[in-house]
């Protein structure tokens, strides 16, 4: 069996020196060991676990509870927050939740950028709704906005944005491409034309996040602000229709896969979103951190490339 190295072509050699991996980092092909040691995530589960903590009530409510005189009180259902929560946000979302899977893309960057459905929008400068070609059988799924997206409004930028573009240019693809049907159409052009330079166009991939508001501090997402910006994703897939979703980043691979498990346990095999194929790799930001994981990422850039071949043919 070939092994990865021989069967990189020039064109490929060249993106991966921009990507900064090194040839000889690429492992051949063999049988993998029984458990590969996971690497360590790039985002720390102390904050989320602490955020998580059961709330104690106050002094207030625990003295009232065991005053004697008065009139009882009804008795509290069990799970019930002691203080009621101010605006009935998760009603508001659930019922736009029908209405978010209806509209167009007019409609849903207008949404986006009105919503109010969790406590991300006090705090945002501006949402981050989406980049690239809005036809496209490529879509690329991250985690959610960091300093400079919010800044921009753009999703991955700065130094993962860069690296993220020549992974995508090492497979071939361009967040500035044109739509698919025109990149396929202008290949299928210059078929046979290997020898002109700058070689065929970039085929156009669509770019999103898993929240579309910056987190205070760049923390990790909570549970229910996902659950409150999961259907915009769902609406920009059902618009995109890609043919493989490429997950990067724990709280991007376990949002849409409804996991726990580690990006570790979960490379290497295809999985499903609203009936798409899903790969999972790490995040940009994790492989500026630690960089001979490049080349594992390579390794799925490969598998979602032989993917996407299997769903082309007929």
């Amino acid at each position: 069996m070939d092994t990865l190295r021989d069967t990189l072509s020039e064109r490929q050699r060249a993106m991966l020196a921009e990507m900064g991996i090194r040839t000889h980092w690429l492992p051949r092909a063999k049988a993998r060991p029984a458990k590969e040691k996971e690497p360590c995530q790039p985002d720390a589960a102390a904050p989320e676990a602490r955020a998580a903590a059961p709330v104690l009530p106050p002094p207030a409510a625990a003295r009232a509870e065991a005053a004697p005189a008065g009139p009882k009180a009804p008795a509290r259902t069990p799970g019930t927050p002691e203080t009621p929560k101010a605006p009935a946000r998760p009603e508001a979302s659930a019922a736009s939740a029908q209405a978010v899977a209806d509209m167009d893309w007019p409609a849903l960057q207008t949404a986006v950028a009105q919503c109010q459905a969790c406590g991300l929008c006090e705090t945002r400068r501006q949402t981050v709704f989406g980049a690239g070609a809005r036809q496209a059988r490529w879509m690329v799924v991250g985690e959610a906005p960091g300093e400079q997206e919010d800044r921009q409004g753009q999703p991955f930028v700065g130094p993962a944005g860069k690296l993220l573009d020549a992974m995508l240019a090492a497979m071939g693809l361009s967040r500035h491409a044109d739509d698919a049907i025109d990149a396929l159409e202008k290949r299928a052009g210059q078929a046979g034309q290997e020898g002109q330079a700058g070689g065929p166009p970039a085929e156009g991939v669509y770019i999103a996040n898993v929240l579309k508001c910056r987190p205070p501090g760049n923390r990790n997402p909570q549970p229910d602000e996902v659950a409150r910006c999961e259907p915009y994703l769902r609406r920009q897939v059902a618009l995109v229709q890609p043919q493989v979703i490429l997950a990067m980043g724990r709280f991007a691979v376990q949002s849409l896969l409804q996991t726990s498990e580690p990006i570790g346990r979960l490379r290497g095999r295809a999985h499903q979103y609203a009936g798409v194929p899903v790969i999972v790799t790490y995040h940009p930001s994790y492989l500026l951190r630690n960089p001979p994981d490049k080349a594992r990422a390579w390794q799925d850039l490969c598998l979602a490339l032989q993917v996407m071949r299997e769903q082309t043919q007929p």
